[in-house]
Order: structure tokens, then C-alpha cells, then sequence
């Protein structure tokens, strides 16, 4: 179990160190992941660390880290590591965050470049802190990488820039290739599961994305096990749909700590194939749904299914 505190012996969610325990369930066989210890996987680690950057992968206790980091693949969070949200299913550090660093673009970069990386995915802590919500500093990172590493195709997962009037013009300005950003759950569990966020705000932001670059290719997640109905979730890719969205992940929500919110019970394998068998039919072009899908897990191999299907669909 992920501890509630770093290794400073600081709280790591302060904001949750008041709540009761809540129980944590053993997880079935078919969530189990092997432990990381490949030789890749150091010389990745290794690359990370020589550049100073904080990656989701850490921070948030992705439990396919291994398989990822193996493969050279990670997923880098700027604008630091401490979060102005408190959501209730997150492990990324919250409070008051530091000052932007410079040259971090230009380290991200570095590092894309090193690694060889064909696709990167580039996320963030939420800034509610700065005027923009750092959309300044995510657009110039991409701008960054496409200068050291031209042919790197680039996916961003954006905060929601709420109250942050601009922002998002700022990121579609630099021309990701894919603009990704969760709706992490139904509506009905916002007020307990997202706080700091609002659905519909959400949503509109990925109408917006389309609106603005009509072939920018738009992406979103859901966590199911938190208590949602099939139907709300059927509900979701209807409303992701109306939203043009491209491209929908659904996963299992794993408990960090006995302070985050509890598990209500692990979906099926079975089931998840079902709502990628709907998702398709109400016309996704790409669908990713298992039990261990991650925003970013095979991000790239995805996004050469998610080019080829725009394609055949002419």
C-alpha cells in the first residue's frame, strides 16, 4: 500500500489526514502487475532522474510502470509536483505548489530526445495558482520538443483551465497531436470523487478543442468501481460523443491510501469488453477499456490505431 506520507515525513495530502480509514479491498488476479527490475527500465529511470523531471508514472502510482518504463515509455507531469486540487482518487501531492521552473520545457525535451521517444505524453499538475493555469508553460514545452525532436508525435492530458479565461486557445495554438483531458468519473459522484472540478466545464472544454482545430484528435478517461451505474456510464460516451471525442479510456480505480475514497467493487474483465463494445458502436474511433488502462498506456501504439481509423473512415 502506498504510504500517506513522502519520504520528508511531510503529509502528503494534508487536506485528507483528518478522514476516517477507509477499507481496502484485495485486489483479483486479473489486476495483479509484475514488480518493475528491467535493465530498460533503470536506463529510463536513470534519464528522469539526470533531468530533474517529475513523471505521473511516480506520482500517481501507476500501477503499469514496469511494463512502461521497460519499453522507455513515460508519461512527463511539469509545472511540478504538488497539485491546488484534492481529488478524491489522486496520489499526486497537494498543496501550495512552487515557481514555475525556466528551463523545464527544454529538459522535457532533452529527454524525449534521448529516449527516442516516437510519441510523448506530456501531463500536469493543476495550477489554479497562476493566471493562465500554466497554459503558457505546457505550450511551450510542446513547442520545445517539436525543436529537438521533430518527428515525436506529441499528446498532451491538460488540467481543466477553470475560471482561466484563454488558456486553452494558448495549448491548441502549439498543435498537439492529441489534446487529452479526463472526465474521471459520471456526474453524479463529482461532489464526492472531483470537487475542485465541474463536469459540463469539463466537457465543453473537449467541444472547445474541436471547435477550435477541428482535426486535433480529442481524448478522455473514465474510472469505473466507484459506485457508477452502467447506465451513467453509457451516459458519459453519450456525452463525450455529442462532444465529438475521439478517443475514450476506461479503468479500473485502484485506492492509493486508506484516506482516498474506497473502492465499491472490481469490474470485470468481462464487463469492461462490454463497454468497449458499446463505446465503439456509438461511434469512438478508438476505445481503450480494461481493467489496467491508463490515460496514457500505449499511448503511441494507440494513437497509430486512432490515425488508421480516422483514415479508413475517410
Amino acid at each position: 500500500m502506498v504510504t500517506i506520507l513522502d519520504s520528508k515525513a511531510k503529509l502528503r495530502h494534508p487536506e485528507k489526514a483528518n478522514r476516517p480509514d477507509t477499507p481496502i479491498l484485495k485486489k483479483p488476479e486479473w489486476i495483479r502487475v509484475k514488480a518493475p527490475g528491467s535493465p530498460i527500465f533503470a536506463e529510463t529511470q536513470k534519464i528522469v532522474r539526470e533531468n530533474k523531471l517529475v513523471t505521473v508514472c511516480e506520482e500517481a502510482g501507476c500501477p503499469n510502470i514496469g511494463e512502461c518504463w521497460s519499453k522507455k515509455h513515460a508519461t512527463f507531469m511539469i509545472m511540478g509536483d504538488t497539485c491546488t486540487r484534492a481529488c478524491a482518487f489522486c496520489n499526486v501531492k497537494t498543496g501550495m505548489p512552487e515557481a514555475l521552473v525556466r528551463d523545464e520545457p527544454e529538459k522535457v525535451a532533452d529527454a524525449i530526445a534521448r529516449m527516442g521517444l516516437e510519441h510523448a505524453v506530456i501531463t500536469s499538475v493543476d495550477r489554479d495558482d497562476l493566471d493562465d493555469g500554466g497554459a503558457g508553460h505546457i505550450a511551450r514545452t510542446i513547442r520545445e520538443v517539436r525543436k529537438a525532436s521533430p518527428a515525436t508525435t506529441i499528446e498532451v492530458l491538460t488540467p481543466d483551465f477553470l475560471k482561466k479565461d484563454g488558456a486553452l486557445e494558448k495549448v491548441v495554438e502549439a498543435r498537439p497531436d492529441v489534446f487529452n483531458h479526463n472526465l474521471e468519473t459520471v456526474p453524479a459522484l463529482y461532489l464526492r470523487i472531483r470537487p475542485g472540478a465541474r463536469y459540463f466545464h469539463s466537457l465543453r472544454l473537449l467541444q472547445r478543442v474541436k471547435e477550435l482545430d477541428p482535426a486535433m484528435f480529442t481524448k478522455s478517461g473514465i474510472m469505473v468501481g466507484l459506485g457508477e451505474t452502467r447506465e451513467q456510464v453509457m451516459q458519459v460516451m453519450d456525452d463525450m460523443r455529442s462532444a465529438d471525442i475521439d478517443f475514450i479510456t476506461i479503468g479500473q480505480y485502484l485506492q492509493p491510501t486508506r484516506k482516498h475514497a474506497a473502492i465499491d467493487r472490481f469490474v470485470t474483465p468481462d464487463e469492461f469488453k462490454g463497454y468497449e463494445t458499446i463505446a465503439y458502436a456509438k461511434g469512438f474511433l478508438m476505445v481503450a477499456s480494461s481493467p489496467l488502462t491508463r490515460s496514457s498506456h500505449h499511448a503511441g501504439d494507440d494513437f497509430a490505431r486512432l490515425r488508421a481509423a480516422r483514415a479508413a473512415k475517410g
